[in-house]
């Protein structure tokens, strides 16, 4: 995951540090004047060696305050476009360039506190972004959430701030608060793509094989589903859980290979499924039994049949009654009963290792038509 510079944050930071101009040289000695004129020269081939050689004359040539002034612009101005950005901001510094100016240069610089001391006197969404940039690279992830929360405040919920302060979140291990952000992201934007950021990042965290499972199926809905290991998890998982049927469409879209491994799981996928359907009747008859059964039918897509399976599992077995509630819930989300399925998914406890899950399911599900 790397959201920590976003593009237009780096576009708004180099804008701001590109804009120093470069100096007009009159009312300075002739040495002088020669001096920035190569410095200039220099600064629009890129020579760096040249600026500094032509910057380090006019500075020894400057008698005068304005000469002074004026080689430091154009310092700031020739350092900049070379990129040596701690030499520009000094130089401007110096001669009391405004912090619109010198933060941007000391961040591009890497000296990040210096940047964020600047920015914190400078009003303006601008240095907002600075500030909270700087914290991220810095590793300073808790004070970075407080301040893309506070841009967002100033300026609005713009989805690249909302992408970040969702970073930092993540980072700092806020979980919670990662979660509403990208529900807010994913309200405005249910692509593949704002999905599977929130999916892949979730994916390396510690569940419960139910939850790892009701995972893959969110991944493979949603489009997010592209490396052959997530294939295979998803399908082993599908196996382990009675879904051969799942496990078995998995294993197709990976493409199985010649590996005996592959091959093995292919086989026992393909056994499994040939006897699902009557596996299916017989274990959704008893409670004990009946959240298979309902696994089954999912595997299936006979929605209705595994709805039914899944109520008498809870009704059934209070103890894991939420596992039965999240695949339930999934059941009715693809039978297109958008509101029955966040009812389901609302009643699934916080105790029980899968609301996280669970509230992501009612997420996709409210995106639904």
């Amino acid at each position: 995951m790397s959201r920590t510079i976003s593009l237009n944050a780096r576009l708004m930071i180099a804008a701001a540090a590109l804009a120093v101009a470069a100096p007009a040289t009159a009312a300075v000695s002739p040495a002088v004047g020669k001096a920035l004129n190569a410095a200039s020269a220099a600064a629009k081939s890129r020579n760096a060696a040249g600026v500094q050689a032509a910057i380090g004359q006019a500075r020894a040539a400057s008698k005068t305050d304005e000469e002074r002034q004026k080689t430091a612009q154009m310092a700031g101005y020739a350092f900049t476009a070379v990129g040596r950005y701690a030499d520009a901001a000094a130089a401007l510094e110096q001669v009391g360039a405004p912090c619109g100016q010198l933060g941007p240069l000391y961040y591009r610089a890497g000296q990040l506190d210096k940047a964020v001391s600047i920015a914190r006197k400078c009003p303006g969404e601008a240095s907002q972004i600075l500030i909270a940039q700087s914290l991220t690279r810095q590793g300073r992830h808790k004070e970075a959430v407080a301040a893309y929360n506070s841009l967002i405040k100033a300026n609005g919920p713009k989805a690249i701030y909302l992408e970040n302060l969702a970073g930092a979140q993540f980072k700092s291990g806020d979980k919670a608060g990662y979660l509403a952000t990208t529900t807010r992201l994913i309200k405005v934007d249910p692509s593949p793509n704002r999905w599977k950021t929130l999916l892949v990042d979730l994916q390396g965290q510690n569940m419960r094989s139910e939850a790892k499972l009701a995972l893959y199926h969110l991944m493979d809905t949603t489009g997010t589903m592209s490396r052959k290991e997530d294939f295979h998890d998803f399908a082993k998982l599908a196996l382990i859980n009675g879904q051969a049927a799942v496990a078995k469409t998995a294993l197709d879209k990976s493409g199985v290979t010649s590996d005996p491994m592959d091959q093995k799981l292919s086989a026992a996928a393909a056994r499994a499924v040939a006897k699902e359907g009557p596996e299916a009747t017989k274990l959704s008859a008893a409670p004990a039994t009946a959240f298979k059964g309902g696994n089954a039918w999912l595997g299936l897509n006979e929605y209705g049949k595994a709805i039914a399976a899944y109520d008498k599992a809870i009704a059934g077995n209070p103890a894991s009654a939420d596992y039965a509630r999240v695949f339930k819930g999934i059941a009715q989300t693809k039978a297109g009963q958008k509101a029955a399925a966040q009812a389901t998914f609302k009643a699934v406890d916080d105790k029980s290792g899968m609301k996280d899950i669970a509230n992501l399911w009612s997420l996709y599900a409210s995106t639904r038509g």
